[in-house]
Formats: C-alpha cells, structure tokens, sequence
C-alpha cells in the first residue's frame, strides 16, 4: 500500500481525493502545530522562581507544576487513537488546538489552581498533538520522505522551545501582568495553527474513522515495545537533562546564567542535529546503526559530566547531537514501523503512553539519588546506564519491519436487537 494512497488520509475515506490535503498548506500545518508541542511547557522552567515567590508554591509543588505534562501525556496519549477513529484526524486535530488556546488563557488566570488545572488542559492538548502529527504524516506523505518531514516537524517544535526557553523572562519583565502574560502569549502560536487546519478540514470535509477497521494498541508487539521504550528513554535523558544541567552546571561553580546559556547550547545542538539526521539518512529504511550510535553518544556526553563537570560546554555539544537524532528516530520510528495510518496512531499512542510515564520517572529520580549522596556522580552514571540501554532498544526498534496487528472488527449485533 502506498503511503499517500488516498484511502489512508486520515479523516477520510474511499474517494477521497489525494490532493485533498495541499502540500504546501498541509506543511505548514504540520509545522505550525509542532511549534505548539513545547514551547508552551519550556517556556514555564525559567518563570519557576517568579511564579513561586508570587503564588507561594513550595519546592515540591512547583517541582509537581513541572512533572504534572509529562503526567498527563501518558495519560492522554492512550485516548488519542480511539477518538481519531471516531471522529477522524483533521476534526480531533482542530479541536485539540482550540482547547490548546483555551487552556493556556485558563492557566494565565489568577489563583493556584487556574495554574494547576491549565496546565493539565495544556498538556492534554498536546499530547493529541504529539500523538496524531506520525499518523497524519504516515497517511501523507510517501515512505521515503517521512524522515524528512519528521525532522522538519522537530526543528520547529525544537527552535520554538528553545526561543520560548530564551524569551520567557524578559517577556515576563516587560509585559503587563508579569509571568501569567508570558504564559498566555503562546496561545497566539495555537490561534494561528487553529486557522491552518480549521481550513484543511473544511477543504476535506469532516470525514470519517481513520479506518474502517479499528486499530487495537499493540500492547502484545514485542516490536511496538522496543519502540515505546527507545521513546521513553530518550525522552528521560531529555527531561532529566532540561530539569537538572543548569544545576548541575551551577553546583561546579558556573554562574547562574552561563548555566543557562549551556542548556540553551545543549537544545540548539540538538535542533541542529535533528535537521542534519534526515538529510544524511532519508535512503536508509534500517536505522539499527544510526539508533545505537546516537545514543551511544549521548552516553559519552553524561558520563563526561560525571567524570570531569568543567568540561560541561563539550558534554553539551555530545548530549544535544546524539539527543537531536534520538528524537528524530524515536519519531520516525511511529510511522515507519507501522504499515497505515491507524496503525501509526495506535503506535504512536502506546509510544508516547509509555515514553512519557517514563520520562517523568526520570527528573524525580535523579533529584533524589542526588539529595541522597550529595553529588552529581551516580545520578549521572545512572543516565549512562540507562542511554546505554537505550542503544540496545534503538538498535532493535531501527530494524526495517512494520507491526503485525490485526485489526478488531467490531462485534455483529445480536439477532432481533
């Protein structure tokens, strides 16, 4: 079956005709969503100390507001599929960034629990985001381009949550009504996103079930498990790194902005990375060697900062360009190894299910090995165990094959109902 054969549109159905879905138009949906996947959540880490001096969160709480996206990704992710299906992907995909806007306006609002509740809104959001961009690829785009259109999406979503990281506090600082402004602005990025595919989706239709057949989680694919825990441990040493560097950068003596300024290389490194990766790759369909590599990169990058923190600048340039690549294929990976778009979706929802129960593992465990022992060292050689481990998955999960999933055909009613 053809990647961009019209029946696996998702959202519609038969007939529908292939060009339904613009190019140039549908690229920019695609990218302009991607924009929203982070830069509303890493725009919220510099504004920490601001938002717990005025609402007067403890440590713990405000440690929570961090932890809380990455709580409700595995939450929501499972979902996703099920109500593509019903519904279709272009019309889930609308309403999901017009409950994005609404929930960064709401988490805006004065009082802890608006804080709190947008917050969950936010992340719900976005997880159908993060969730049905692999799907709507798959059903899109032709095979041999879907690396290059995920790293295109990942070099948006990447630069916005580096720009959202940098501009946050002075957007803070200037605006009226200080970091609840700075939170609220990005609903203009999920506004404009909105109006791209609120279009697509009165050009297509409302379309029906992303297939006729509905795709079960492959919860039993030993396959599907490789390439959800390649995602969760990527997505750990990513979380765990946007949560502790600038820490651990400080505690060896680097001044609060320079430890910054690292953590702003390390994501910067990583987009460029994520940009280079399809472009070097977009003819190998067996990404085993690639998986391994770059995360045995990442690798060598926590265990430098182990071993010798005031070589932190070259540990950051390692971490980023193996991290970049790893978020490209762990991506890459939920539509490649899946043989239709439902199947993509159902993938995709367990990966991101999965990955990011595990990712949010990742920031509590190190602050607590590190309160136990007082040091960097063994929550660091922790994370080179686990990327380590991360590289077997990768070098699995990168083989050249599609899941084999039946699909559940819904039960017949019974006679004389």
């Amino acid at each position: 079956m053809r990647a961009n054969d019209p029946r696996d549109v998702p959202g519609r159905t038969g007939s529908a005709a292939s060009g339904a879905l613009p190019g140039v138009w549908l690229l920019l949906g695609v990218v302009l969503v991607a924009a929203n996947l982070r830069a509303a959540l890493t725009g919220v880490g510099p504004l920490l100390p601001g938002i717990a001096t005025s609402t007067g969160l403890s440590g713990t709480w405000t440690g929570l507001l961090s932890t809380l996206p990455l709580l409700t990704f595995a939450a929501t992710s499972p979902l996703v599929g099920r109500t593509a299906q019903r519904h279709g992907a272009p019309r889930t995909l609308v309403v999901s960034l017009a409950v994005l806007a609404a929930g960064l306006l709401i988490r805006s609002l004065p009082g802890v629990f608006f804080l709190f509740a947008g917050t969950v809104v936010v992340a719900g959001a976005i997880a159908y985001g993060n969730v049905l961009l692999p799907s709507v690829i798959k059903s899109t785009v032709p095979e041999d381009r879907i690396g290059q259109v995920t790293g295109l999406y990942v070099t948006a979503m990447g630069l916005l949550a580096a720009v959202s990281s940098g501009v946050s506090v002075p957007l803070a600082d200037h605006l009226p009504g200080g970091w609840r402004s700075a939170l609220a602005c990005w609903a203009v990025l999920a506004v404009l996103a909105f109006g791209v595919w609120i279009s697509l989706y009165r050009r297509t239709g409302p379309g029906a079930a992303m297939s006729a057949a509905r795709v079960r989680i492959p919860w039993r694919s030993p396959l599907a498990w490789q390439v959800s825990v390649f995602m969760g441990l990527q997505s750990l040493g990513f979380y765990t790194t946007i949560a502790w560097l600038p820490s651990i950068a400080h505690d060896h003596g680097v001044g609060e902005a320079a430890a910054g300024w690292q953590l702003f290389l390390f994501q910067i490194v990583g987009l460029l990375s994520s940009i280079a990766l399809p472009v070097l790759a977009r003819r190998w369909t067996d990404q085993r060697l690639l998986a391994a590599a770059a995360s045995a990169i990442v690798a060598a990058g926590f265990a430098l900062l182990a071993v010798a923190p005031q070589l932190a600048v070259v540990s950051c340039v390692l971490t980023g360009l193996g991290g970049g690549a790893c978020l490209v294929l762990a991506l890459t990976f939920q539509g490649q190894r899946a043989s239709d778009a439902s199947q993509a979706a159902a993938l995709a929802s367990m990966a991101q299910s999965v990955g990011y129960l595990v990712a949010a593992v990742g920031p509590l465990l190190l602050g607590t090995l590190h309160d136990l022992t007082g040091g960097w060292t063994l929550p660091l050689l922790l994370l080179v165990g686990l990327t380590l481990a991360q590289a077997a998955f990768g070098a699995v999960a990168g083989r050249d094959l599609r899941l084999n999933t039946t699909p559940q055909v819904p039960e017949p009613a019974p006679i004389g109902d």
